[in-house]
């Protein structure tokens, strides 16, 4: 627990000053941050770092966590996930140069953790970095996460006895996850009038109702992103993704609900 509790001061020093400052300091942080992801699978898998593949795909993820604004030597016509799609055709170029040595499977897993981690975290610094309420918005995704995170681990515990998917998170149940969402709904209100009171208003509804809807969305969303790092590390038969933070595992344990989350605030409409 000590140990535990020393991680997460050190990090939210580190963190949260980055957080406030947004610019280049939060593009970096996710370039940097997807990098890490990225290397957490492969050695997860059991496969090595120093490769070829391994730094086609650290170059794909790298790209495509990048905001925008970095790419703009590129022509007009050619976008980000354009550029990305280059590395998808080196990896694939790979297999037949290795004789399969690194095969299909292997070009696949990297293709998708490339796309999985790298949007993921180019969500984090584009919604931080967007022109009006940035900081706020993501704050409120971000708590949200943390909310049902918590919620449901205090109300599973002391409630829980309907198991929610045994097969691949035996301890999380059915009570916890709804307890989950409850809390967070309550936060995403207590958030919304705080900042009315303020005179300062973010890029999150303010209509009661639809809060709601989207909260339970964002809430759900977060429990299948920690459902799916749960099937992959069940997979490759790790507790961890990665020990970069001690006592909290991996970039990936901490950020797997995240990275479902950020690229639906996106696509919901808020940036």
């Amino acid at each position: 627990m000590k140990t535990r509790i020393i991680t997460a001061i050190v990090a939210l020093i580190i963190f949260v000053p980055i957080l406030i400052a947004g610019g280049f300091w939060i593009d970096l942080a996710a370039s940097i941050l997807a990098v890490i992801g990225l290397s957490e699978i492969y050695i997860m898998r059991k496969r090595i770092i120093v490769s070829p593949d391994f730094l086609i795909g650290a170059i794909g993820v790298l790209l495509l966590s990048l905001p925008e604004k970095a790419l703009t030597w590129l022509p007009k016509a050619f976008s980000r996930l354009d550029l990305a799609y280059v590395f998808v055709v080196l990896l694939l170029i790979l297999t037949v140069i290795t004789k399969n040595n690194y095969s299909f499977e292997d070009a696949g897993t990297t293709i998708l953790s490339m796309f999985y981690i790298g949007n993921g975290f180019h969500y984090l610094a584009a919604i931080r970095n967007a022109d009006t309420g940035g900081l706020s918005l993501l704050l409120f995704g971000m708590i949200i996460v943390w909310i049902t995170d918590s919620g449901a681990y205090f109300v599973g515990r002391i409630f829980g006895r309907h198991k929610l998917y045994p097969a691949i998170s035996p301890n999380k149940t059915w009570e916890g996850s709804i307890g989950g969402v409850f809390f967070a709904v309550i936060f995403a209100l207590v958030y919304m009038i705080v900042f009315q009171q303020w005179q300062y208003v973010p890029n999150i509804p303010h209509n009661v109702f639809l809060l709601i809807l989207i909260t339970i969305f964002l809430s759900a969303a977060g429990q299948v992103g920690d459902l799916v790092e749960s099937a992959y590390k069940r997979f490759y038969g790790v507790k961890d993704s990665g020990h970069i933070l001690p006592g909290h595992g991996g970039i990936l344990d901490r950020f797997d609900s995240m990275l479902f989350v950020l690229p639906l605030i996106h696509s919901l409409g808020f940036m």
